[in-house]
């Protein structure tokens, strides 16, 4: 058991290993890789996966039938328990021990990081035929992958941490992996960097954590009486970090600008890595934060703010991507709120359903583009015809985005508002109107994105779009990951009950009544002039919800020119201040040196006669002073 649970994040880091030792394939024409070259790259990429997905599959079953060996919600649903200890570092003060687990909550999360990752490799190989760097892009995937694997299995906070920065590593390599573009590696940096600035936060609040419970060992850590000040402290530190990777107020400004890089690692990064790990994370140990009141108000605020500013955000974008990518702010903040209102698992519930349909709708955004030739909706339009398949899907995708019975939506975002409902804290009633507001916002958005994209006239160019040689809307590829998603978003809400819910008629009925009222409004504007963005009826607030609130501004006024001025001063200070004082006193060494050299002429006869007269000169002193 202990050599599976190791396997399973291991094939994916060996598959890494493998892509980028082997990245230097012979070059086909035009520099592009030999096509034997390319095979062996896409069979290195999903045949590890495949089998951490099978290994993920079995060591499911045996949690299963194992024996219950705590309490909690995650123990009733996967009783058994594996605990593998591997090397301890000595550090001199609290060890670090290479120790990875499995229980319900990890191996459930874990599950949907293989699964998602899998569907882009495979669709990948479609979708990146023609780029000569397709088998490094493969191998930061499985780079990727394995990061996130680690950060769900380890059972260390050290090692958690390891896998959280080896994924910003990765995130950077492949936001920008079209770096040619100088946009592209612009995006790929603010994201490094304002994550790295929530990551500070998040390696302190280990600290603070590990020294109080004399172990950064996880179970050792949640056993520990901390004191409520340093456990308030030490998880303040960690939402930072929480917030700078899963995109969270206030610091969500990397996410959108992230879209720069290629569809299939935005539906990677937007689905079950990178932004799921903050979720995961405090619900990894949620008992510290249900015993840090504070903490928990703190992320209340943030939820709050998040999921409708996102929401409305999304509404009045017209790059389809930046659509889903401020939808999935506006969804980690919904699973952000059941964590504040002390629900961990429909948190959970809504993360697993909401990687299953983001995923898809990503995947699908790119068929759409490879057709249409344009990221923007304003230029795409009666498409369901030229791609059935992929409107079928991504019909389903938007349905459990939108919160659609049947679909998977609808059941976690009813869990969602129940356990908001039913919740903790006094901000409980602004939390529950926000997440009302967000399922009518978010229900708006979906259908104008679904409208413009698949309905009313076609605004494509003709020659636009780059159709498949083979003539049909993508190659299979691109289209089999599609189905297999649709299935989950369609069906995997019935999943509820394992979940320990149920559909609470109240609640289901006040999400429903949010959404078709953002779903009627969009339709009768479109309805009444399919020409026009149906974005209008933001009015005039339309302007600073495209500008995501003009915080990218707020940020450049606040901290980046003050920065820069500083930054300026100082190089100032240290041309005209520090060097002038070192050249000033370098100037002063030699001028004394000059004057020293003069009784260092060479001639003896003037040593000499130098020597008897400050004889003389001692012996007369000598005399007169008797």
């Amino acid at each position: 058991m202990t050599a599976v649970l190791a396997l399973i994040p291991g094939l994916p880091f060996a598959a890494a290993v493998a892509g980028l030792l082997g990245s230097r394939w012979p070059r086909g024409r035009a520099g592009r890789p030999d096509p034997a070259a390319r095979r062996r790259a896409a069979w290195f990429a999903i045949a590890p996966l495949t089998g951490s997905a099978v290994l993920t599959l079995w060591l499911a079953g045996a949690l299963s039938r194992g024996t219950r060996t705590s309490e909690g919600f995650w123990a009733a649903l996967l009783p058994g328990r594996v605990a593998g200890a591997y090397p301890v570092i000595d550090t001199g003060s609290l060890p670090i021990t290479l120790s990875l687990q499995a229980d319900g909550l990890s191996v459930l999360t874990g599950g949907l990081v293989v699964v998602i990752a899998l569907a882009v490799q495979v669709y990948s190989v479609g979708y990146m035929r023609d780029d000569p760097r397709y088998p490094s892009y493969t191998a930061f995937i499985s780079l990727f992958t394995s990061a996130m694997l680690l950060v769900v299995y380890a059972g260390d906070l050290i090692l958690l941490y390891v896998g959280w920065e080896v994924m910003g590593l990765c995130s950077y390599l492949l936001i920008g992996h079209w770096w040619e573009d100088r946009a592209n590696s612009r995006a790929a940096i603010k994201a490094f960097l304002v994550t790295r600035l929530g990551d500070v936060g998040f390696l302190f609040g280990i600290f603070t954590l590990g020294t109080a419970a004399g172990s950064f060992r996880i179970d050792d850590v949640l056993r520990a009486g901390i004191p409520e000040g340093t456990l308030i402290l030490g998880t303040l530190l960690l939402l930072a970090g929480v917030a700078g990777k899963s995109a969270q107020v206030p610091l969500q400004t990397w996410l959108p600008d992230a879209m720069a890089g290629p569809t299939p690692i935005s539906a990677l990064i937007h689905a079950a890595t990178m932004v799921a790990a903050g979720i995961f994370v405090i619900a990894r140990l949620y008992p510290l934060f249900l015993g840090a009141g504070p903490t928990l108000d703190a992320l209340a605020v943030i939820a709050a703010l998040g999921m409708l500013g996102a929401a409305l955000a999304a509404l009045a974008q017209d790059d389809l991507k930046r659509v889903l990518a401020y939808s999935t702010i506006s969804q980690l903040a919904v699973m952000a709120a059941a964590l504040a209102a002390g629900s961990d698992q429909a948190a959970i519930f809504h993360l697993l359903t909401h990687g299953g349909f983001k995923a898809l709708l990503f995947l699908c955004a790119g068929v759409v583009i490879h057709h249409a030739g344009s990221n923007l909706l304003g230029r795409m339009g009666g498409l369901r015809t030229a791609l059935p398949i992929t409107f079928v899907t991504m019909t389903i995708g938007f349905a459990a985005l939108a919160g659609l019975p049947p679909a998977s939506g609808f059941f976690s975002k009813d869990a969602v508002l129940t356990a908001i409902a039913d919740g903790r804290g006094a901000l409980r009633p602004v939390l529950f109107a926000s997440a009302l507001l967000t399922a009518g916002v978010t229900g708006a958005y979906a259908t104008r994105a679904w409208l413009r994209a698949f309905f009313g006239p076609a605004r494509a160019e003709p020659g636009a779009g780059h159709p498949p040689e083979s003539g049909g809307e993508a190659p299979g590829s691109m289209l089999w990951p599609l189905v297999a998603l649709a299935v989950p978003s369609l069906l995997f809400g019935f999943a509820l009950p394992a979940f320990g819910g149920a559909v609470h008629g109240e609640t289901a009925a006040l999400g429903q009544a949010a959404a078709l009222l953002g779903i009627g409004a969009v339709w009768w504007a479109w309805r009444r002039d399919p020409e026009q963005d149906p974005a209008r009826l933001l009015g005039p607030l339309r302007g600073v919800c495209e500008r995501g609130f003009h915080v990218d501004a707020v940020y450049a006024a606040l901290v980046t020119r003050p920065v820069l001025r500083l930054a300026g001063g100082v190089g100032r200070a240290d041309v005209r201040v520090i060097d002038r004082a070192v050249r000033g006193a370098g100037g002063t060494v030699t001028a004394v040196s000059r004057l020293v050299r003069l009784a260092q002429t060479g001639n003896a006869q003037l040593y000499l006669t130098g020597l008897l007269a400050g004889a003389l000169l001692i012996a007369v002193a000598a005399v007169m002073s008797g």
